[in-house]
């Protein structure tokens, strides 16, 4: 009997061992404390000496190597700092063949962490913040050992800076005892070559320093913010800088004052600049001085005349598209617009209106889309709107991993492939050999455009509900709400006809591209269909390029979606024998949850569409 009991014990051991929770991401190697390290003593030491298989490795300073670039020859990695030799050593790791000369494409490769003072997350879908919570009014203690945790996850893949706090910032964020909070923070990043930043308010001048205003000419408040910014970088030399969202959905701006962003932004450039920090200044900006435009032409609007008038550290961070994160978007004309501002591409991880955590739909496909419009060379970085939190797995869905991984290695090399990425992803997640492996990978390629399918194939856009962008709403009108809130403006369904019409005779919003997009897009006969309700209103007998009309194709497509979330369950299904039961089984409810919503999007939208259509 006591030795089946004790064989019950063993056993019951031995499975919570091999449990998986997903909690270690892609960095599941295998501790084997074989390798004989040479070098400086530090973490790529550390990491190489534990997991590296070969039987012994070199690390070597070498000043004329750039900052954070490394070079791998036979087992000898060397870089100019601790840094570069970490970026090699888990370089190595992932790839043992691995040889030659790396460098990072972006200078910022950074996450935005929308995460609010009180351990909320704005569009946050995997728990609470890992960085802020509440005891009463008092911060909570720093959990030192996640944020490190979070800082080897990141430097795994390149990341070199993130934003601690939302873009919607409480100025308490600014204050002695939070800013002591961020020192804490950037003490566990340093190591792993990790910039903190901050999102500011812009009006934290009045909030936190009793001035009567923020206007950016005015002395006083020049003032406060190079003593603050001087506060800041006793404490944290290597400070980032700031983040701003300006006069966009409520928040305050230099346009409170009628000063103009370049005015904003170079007021809290100056008080950076003597301590090498930079201004990310969002575009993000609509119904301020151009309300009752077009809300995809008010970035371009609101700043084109300020092309050339921000300081050398300011740098404009703009989304992906001119709307605001959709399924699909013609890329952003702002990024045509400004060619004496230094650029950056905000791209969103979190999946705010993708599915959240709750759909399977990877990413790269979707940034590698918006790389083919907007070269990588004119931007100086990009930034990625977090998608982690307290969940065990980190991101909610154990396939979202993959997006914060693939906007890593993205940040790093733009011309990577969205396959190998993803190959990467699961070979590194998942103990599957390559049989098991290729259907799980064909799934996550062609994911984000079965999302576009069931959810607003054909150009379609921001029919989402209200307020938490979940679900369908084509119907959506709420009359105290600004239009460019409501789902009707944007598909503009009638009788006649579908979609938003942004041509020439429209809201000539296509005027705004460059060449050959401006004409591409204008006309309805060369408009790519991925874009056709985007820039146009088309009547429902339209003949699409596969013969159908236009209700009957988005009948189609909305079914090619749901079609395309059935078969992902039955990859899921028959990958069973080779996936662990606690992440097979979760992701499983999540498919399945996920084809519930894709029906509901097929039968919401076909429904109030055919609506008008079948009249």
């Amino acid at each position: 009997m006591k030795k089946l009991t004790l064989l019950i014990m063993t056993c019951l051991v031995m499975g919570q061992v091999q449990a998986e929770d997903g909690s270690r991401l892609w960095l599941r190697y295998q501790s084997v404390d074989k390798a004989k390290v040479n070098g400086p003593a530090c973490i790529a030491a550390d990491e190489l000496r534990k997991y590296f298989r070969g039987d012994e490795v070199t690390l070597a300073i070498d000043p004329t190597i750039e900052a954070e670039a490394f070079k791998i020859e036979g087992t000898t990695i060397s870089a100019k700092d601790e840094t570069g030799l970490l970026y090699g050593a888990y370089t190595l790791l992932r790839e043992p063949a691995t040889q030659g000369y790396q460098k990072p494409y972006f200078k910022y490769r950074i996450l935005n962490h929308w995460d609010n003072l009180d351990g909320t997350i704005e569009r946050g879908y995997a728990g609470r913040s890992i960085f802020w919570d509440l005891d009463g009014d008092q911060p909570k203690a720093i959990d030192a050992a996640l944020v490190r945790a979070y800082a080897r996850a990141n430097a795994s893949i390149g990341i070199n800076g993130t934003v601690l706090n939302n873009v919607n910032a409480s100025p308490r964020i600014l204050s002695p005892l939070y800013i002591n909070k961020v020192k804490e923070i950037a003490a566990i990043l340093r190591p792993y070559g990790i910039k903190v930043y901050l999102s500011v308010n812009f009006a934290s001048p009045m909030a936190l320093g009793g001035l009567k205003t923020a206007d950016p000419l005015n002395a006083k408040v020049k003032t406060w913010w190079k003593a603050k910014a001087k506060e800041i970088y006793r404490e944290i030399p290597d400070f980032g800088g700031f983040l701003v969202k300006a006069n966009s959905e409520g928040q305050p701006g230099p346009g409170d004052y009628h000063r103009t962003h370049a005015q904003g932004a170079n007021m809290l450039a100056d008080a950076v600049a003597p301590y090498g920090g930079i201004i990310m200044w969002r575009s993000f900006v609509y119904g301020a001085n151009h309300k009752g435009e077009d809300r995809v032409k008010q970035a371009v609007s609101e700043f084109i005349n300020d092309d050339g008038l921000f300081r050398s550290n300011v740098i404009l961070q703009s989304k992906n598209g001119p709307l605001d994160f959709q399924p699909r978007e013609p890329y952003a004309p702002i990024f045509d617009n400004m060619h004496k501002t230094p650029q950056m591409a905000e791209l969103q991880i979190t999946q705010e209106y993708l599915g959240q955590s709750r759909h399977l739909v990877y990413l790269a496909p979707m940034w590698r889309e918006f790389f083919g419009y907007v070269a990588p060379a004119r931007l100086v970085g990009v930034a990625g709107v977090a998608n982690i939190g307290l969940d065990k797995n980190w991101c909610g869905h154990h396939f979202s991993q993959a997006n914060w991984y693939a906007f890593g290695r993205l940040a790093w090399d733009p011309a990577l492939r969205s396959e190998q990425i993803a190959d990467e992803w699961l070979s590194a997640t998942f103990d599957i050999d390559d049989s098991h492996r290729t259907p799980l990978l064909s799934m996550m390629l062609r994911s984000r455009e079965a999302c576009v399918d069931y959810m607003m194939p054909l150009g379609l856009h921001h029919i989402f509900k209200f307020d938490h962008h979940y679900g369908p709403e084509p119907d959506g009108y709420i009359a105290h709400y600004p239009l460019e809130w409501c789902p009707v403006y944007y598909h503009q369904a009638d009788s006649a006809g579908i979609g938003f019409d942004r041509s020439h005779t429209g809201t000539d919003a296509t005027s705004q591209y460059r060449e050959p997009y401006c004409s591409l897009y204008d006309d309805l006969t060369t408009c790519p269909e991925r874009y056709l309700l985007w820039f146009h209103h088309v009547p429902w007998t339209y003949r699409t390029n596969s013969g159908r009309t236009l209700i009957d194709e988005l009948t189609y497509r909305y079914g090619r979606g749901v079609k395309e979330v059935e078969s992902f369950i039955d990859i899921w299904h028959n990958s069973k024998p080779t996936i662990d039961e606690q992440r097979w089984q979760e992701v499983d409810e999540r498919l399945q949850h996920q084809l519930d919503n894709a029906r509901e999007w097929q039968k919401t939208c076909l429904d109030y569409f055919g609506s008008f259509a079948r009249k």
